[in-house]
């Protein structure tokens, strides 16, 4: 009988963070692919398109002009998926098998830029500064409301995620209820904090820093890595060194690397198949329910689901719908990769090259 080889071997790796476990295949990462190909898109966009819904002093789809905004601007979604309303609520409807009840909410789309062409890896330091602060001054005030529990921030960049513009933008949605896979987060880090008196994060991210494979980025603050139970092919999450459990607690430093970071990381990704390179990406921070939540601690999730070159992706089909997620090249392949990579855009590296 041979020894098990984690790089070789098939095997299962533990989540903490949800309590659920994804198959690695190492064995399969190079079998041939004759799969769906996505497009690549070649398109230039311009600074400004008159066309947008987003763009600054447009008109959206609900026949609402957009203010002449310079910085981020932010503004309650056309097409929410949550409403503020408040409505009767039968009790009766809480059958064993047909169970439902209403969720209110309020659903925010924030555009990061007034530069239709911009991505965050394109953009400044500065701006996605900027960004951050929105994103703090939109918890903050999202939060206070007194029957919204959760705030969950997030963007899904690149047609292949769904995303219906390019304009660079995420969302906002708050409501009453934390869901689902936050509640799962929730449950372990309690747990976890109950249990040790640390939390999860600053124990994992510690064993992490010692190990060094996963890690691809780091700065005074923050540290970008690929979770040992990543389930995405590139999946990377950003965690702050120090613990805290909001966006509003980071300090004018802490600010600064959280936007250093997100740049850099997003330039490994362009870099990585020279193409804008597509996200779903959301930060997870504390319940907005008056409680103090010492369990909890800052991070930020990026799911890509580009897997050997820009135009094949990792598809969460079969098994990973009836069995559970399974991925084939390991985190730390991936993770050596995007550490190889360079800090400098290659759009940059391009105009440098022509100049």
């Amino acid at each position: 009988m041979k020894n098990f080889d984690i790089n070789t071997d098939p095997h299962r790796r533990f989540n903490p963070l949800l309590n659920e476990w994804v198959l690695v295949s190492p064995h399969r990462a190079q079998r041939p692919w004759q799969g769906q190909n996505e497009s690549i898109s070649t398109e230039v966009l311009p600074k400004h398109d008159e066309n947008c819904y987003l763009c600054p002093g447009n008109v959206r789809a609900n026949g609402t002009h957009n203010p002449k905004y310079e910085g981020s601007y932010v503004f309650e979604n056309d097409f929410a998926a949550l409403k503020q309303e408040e409505v009767m609520y039968e009790e009766e409807i809480k059958h064993t098998f047909f169970k439902a009840e209403p969720e209110r909410g309020i659903s925010k789309v924030i555009c990061f830029s007034p530069r239709h062409d911009l991505t965050l890896p394109e953009m400044s330091v500065e701006a996605i500064e900027g960004v951050i602060k929105t994103w703090q001054k939109e918890y903050k005030e999202l939060g206070s409301i007194k029957y919204i529990n959760h705030v969950q921030i997030f963007e899904n960049k690149g047609s292949v995620m769904g995303c219906s513009n390019p304009h660079p933008h995420g969302q906002i949605w708050a409501q009453s209820s934390l869901p689902n896979q936050v509640q799962k987060t929730q449950n372990c880090l309690k747990a976890y904090y109950e249990k040790n008196g640390t939390t999860l994060l600053a124990d994992y991210l510690k064993a992490e820093s010692k190990n060094g494979q996963r890690i691809v980025l780091e700065n005074d603050h923050f540290v970008a890595l690929i979770p040992f139970w990543a389930t995405w092919p590139y999946e990377t999450m950003i965690i702050s060194k120090r613990s805290f459990g909001r966006i509003t607690d980071l300090t004018d430093e802490e600010t600064k690397a959280y936007a250093k970071i997100l740049k850099q990381l997003t330039i490994k990704y362009d870099n990585l198949f020279n193409t804008s390179f597509p996200y779903s990406s959301g930060i997870h921070q504390a319940p907005t329910d008056n409680m103090e939540h010492p369990e909890w601690h800052f991070h930020m999730h990026f799911y890509p689901p580009l897997l050997r070159s820009a135009t094949v992706k990792k598809f969460m089909v079969g098994y990973e719908m009836l069995g559970e997620s399974q991925r084939d090249i390991t985190p730390e392949t991936c993770a050596e990769v995007l550490r190889e990579l360079s800090d400098i855009h290659y759009k940059d590296r391009v105009e440098v090259l022509k100049s």
